[in-house]
């Protein structure tokens, strides 16, 4: 690799540092969060025979984490929850560390600027992949270490680490091959997340199926169940994974060697005619927008509720010990095994997964004033306080889960009221406010980095809140965490001092941003 190829290449790492380091932190801490867990909640093999009894063979919980090959061992538990939900995290690494390389570079002018001098087609696109590779050794040495520090057995935690990072290489190649054919980010993103989907339902089934198991050799997710670590390794299975990744990223790059810079393998059309719905108000022009990303998180929010709200009546007694009850209770919920339990706890999720939609709005208000497009929309009569304001529709989202998880327990006759889950669906709104905003005063003092403060404050706080309790947090730093003051409806009731607490401060940070915006200089990229 030449010298401008190198710098090339250390300029392209050192702009995915930030995601990088935080997906690694990620892995690090879940990694012992489920090493320790697992070992303070099931400490006798009386107890971790009574839970793979009750757990190993439930549907329910293998649509989440796949299909368990030991569940008595510390690490054959590990290598079943940590991989199977992680690896989709590693998947979604590698998908945005390729698309923001190649066709964000490109949308963006300075691909174009990087080839007019002494860097070749064919060398930027090995430098890209180099700092790619560069990342995902990061997140495999983090993931390692963690597994490692928590004093699994180190080869079996370096086999366990490279089995979770092994989908990352597939979908990398999947974003260079759609950063090739899409004609803009956006769409790439959109195929590789398809993509991405089509692999997780093709694992969901051949995990919970009595016959179609033979799907999980078609998916990538599936091939890091069948690498098995801790219960009868199968490290012939990673050629599958080397193999998918060298053609993708060979046609890739073959198609890379012959486009247009700017343009995709499938041109854009913009035949449309024009039209003016949704461009009455700064709130409409947001939504105009944002409607794609919005109608994709209502049907996978709605749709997750749904499922829970059917499997919620499914839930056993059996295999809960009395160590992961008393954690439990420190989460605030005596049971989890009745219906009312199940979702108030797994509402939890939902109020993360609402917050961080609320940090996609803190990220499309900076995408348009890097992309200087609120330049030209604030030369027109429309305020910054009105703009700025245009973006809180957390509210529909949270009904939507509230709604639709009910419809799926009532279809099992689970009997959770239709009131209790629209309050559960309320509940989320508080929190949700409060991190947007939060994200929403990082944008007007360091809009640079105000996305990734929304996204790491939001993740810390749920993931604090999740396993500090279970690593022995003082009472005063689990109390940092805003999501520890939630009431989980419908099993509790709503805190109101709480809520109104959260209510209080996102007021208070969404009038502060507001008056720093109005006052500071538009940013760039």
């Amino acid at each position: 690799m030449s010298g401008a190829s190198a710098a090339f290449a250390r300029r392209t790492l050192a702009d995915s540092r930030t995601r990088t380091l935080s997906f690694a932190l990620l892995f690090a801490f879940v990694a012992v969060a489920n090493v320790v867990g697992y070992r303070k909640t099931y400490p006798t093999l009386e107890d971790r025979i009574r839970f793979a009894a009750s757990f190993g063979a439930n549907k329910s919980i293998r649509l989440f984490y796949g299909v368990p090959h030991d569940l008595l061992s510390v690490g054959g538990y590990t290598a079943w929850r940590f991989s199977g939900f992680m690896s989709l995290f590693a998947a979604m690494w590698g998908l945005l560390a390729a698309v923001r390389a190649m066709r964000t570079e490109e949308d963006a002018g300075r691909q174009e600027l990087v080839l007019a001098g002494a860097v070749g087609r064919g060398a930027a696109f090995v430098a890209q992949l180099v700092a790619i590779a560069v990342g995902t050794a990061v997140l495999w040495l983090a993931t390692f270490a963690g597994l490692a520090g928590a004093k699994l057995p180190v080869g079996g935690s370096a086999y366990l680490a490279l089995a979770t990072i092994s989908v990352v290489p597939v979908f990398v190649g999947v974003g260079a091959l759609a950063s090739q054919v899409a004609p803009t980010r956006r769409l790439a993103l959109g195929i590789g997340s398809a993509a991405l989907a089509v692999a997780f339902v093709l694992r969901v089934v051949a995990d919970t199926s009595s016959h179609l198991g033979w799907l999980r050799w078609g998916t990538p997710l599936g091939w890091v169940e069948e690498l098995r670590p801790f219960a009868q390794p199968r490290p012939a299975v990673l050629l599958l994974p080397v193999a998918t990744a060298v053609l993708l990223l060979g046609l890739a790059a073959a198609i890379a060697m012959r486009r247009d810079i700017g343009a995709g393998l499938f041109q854009a059309h913009d035949s449309a005619p024009p039209s003016d719905r949704l461009l009455g108000s700064p709130a409409q022009q947001a939504l105009r927008g944002e409607r794609g990303l919005l109608a994709a998180w209502l049907v996978g929010i709605g749709g997750f509720a749904f499922v829970l709200g059917v499997i919620s009546d499914s839930i056993s007694a059996a295999g809960i010990s009395t160590n992961l009850q008393q954690e439990l209770e420190k989460l605030g919920l005596a049971s989890i095994t009745t219906p009312a339990g199940y979702l108030a706890f797994t509402f939890l999720f939902f109020i993360f997964a609402i917050s961080l939609f609320g940090c996609s709005q803190v990220a499309a208000a900076r995408r348009e004033e890097a992309d200087q497009q609120l330049e030209t929309l604030l030369a027109l009569p429309v305020g910054r306080r009105r703009w700025l304001t245009g973006r809180i529709v957390a509210a529909v989202l949270s009904l939507v889960a509230g709604v639709l998880a009910w419809a799926g327990a009532a279809s099992q006759g689970a009997g959770v009221s239709f009131a209790g889950m629209l309050k559960a669906g309320a509940n989320c709104l508080p929190t949700a406010l409060l991190f947007l905003g939060l994200g929403i005063l990082a944008f007007a003092v360091v809009p640079r980095a105000s996305v990734g403060i929304a996204y790491g404050l939001t993740s810390l706080a749920f993931v604090w809140e999740l396993f500090g309790a279970i690593l022995g947090a003082p009472a005063w730093a689990l109390n940092l965490s805003p999501f520890h003051h939630i009431g989980l409806v419908p099993a509790q009731p709503f805190r109101a001092g709480a809520a109104a607490v959260m209510l209080a401060l996102a007021a208070v940070s969404v009038v502060a941003a507001i008056r720093i915006f109005e006052r500071r200089d538009l940013t760039g990229a």
